[in-house]
């Protein structure tokens, strides 16, 4: 099951954003906005900071995939492209990264439930396997500080990697710090000193 979604919908034909207005709610969702073109759209979502988006892909003044990009380059949500036409062109277009599914006008109800609930799903992967990249790196550069600091207090202290790793530990124990902030400090302290022996 996925939560009650608060959802922005945009197409310049009112039959559509009607259509829309009516089924979302039986589905348990929110509509919180309703563009007539991309320009809207994107202005609405900056105010209104939808779960997700469901946008036809032709409006006047800006299309649905160039909105979609602006307001995933603002803040990550999941986007549902619809429509009318089912060219090779436009579907190339659509896939990118926040486009999780993209359904083909006549929407039908039995399409756009699960079309909601696959892009939600989706998106929540992709997002957590944005943060553990994110997260990857960071423990990556955590730990090149880390090893940098130890070869200094190995050199320094005269002592074995073992050794210059529990010194670390017992500072972060006592200044109640991360490990890596002992590091840096640690850094900072040897380069401080390096300046000092060159001046």
């Amino acid at each position: 099951m996925i939560p009650p979604l608060r959802i922005a919908i945009a197409d310049d034909e009112y039959e559509m954003r009607e259509y829309l207005q009516r089924i979302l709610p039986l589905l348990g969702h929110t509509v919180v906005s309703v563009a007539a073109n991309g320009q809207e759209l994107v202005a609405q979502c900056q105010q209104h900071q939808p779960d997700l988006v469901i946008t036809d892909i032709r409006m006047p003044e800006r299309d649905g995939i160039e909105a979609a990009e602006e307001i995933y380059r603002t803040r990550p949500i999941p986007i549902i492209l619809i429509s009318a036409f089912h060219d090779a062109d436009l579907i190339s277009r659509a896939e990118l990264d926040h486009v999780m599914a993209y359904l083909v006008k006549p929407v039908k109800r039995a399409h756009l439930e699960p079309a909601i609930a696959l892009a939600w799903r989706r998106f929540e992967q992709f997002e957590a396997l944005r943060r553990e990249a994110a997260d990857l790196r960071q423990a990556l550069a955590d730990r090149k500080l880390i090893e940098r600091a130890k070869g200094m207090i190995m050199q320094r202290a005269g002592v074995d990697e073992p050794a210059a790793f529990r010194r670390l530990q017992r500072a972060a124990s006592r200044e109640n710090k991360r490990l890596v902030e002992i590091a840096q400090m640690v850094i900072k302290v040897e380069e401080l000193l390096a300046d000092d022996g060159q001046g």
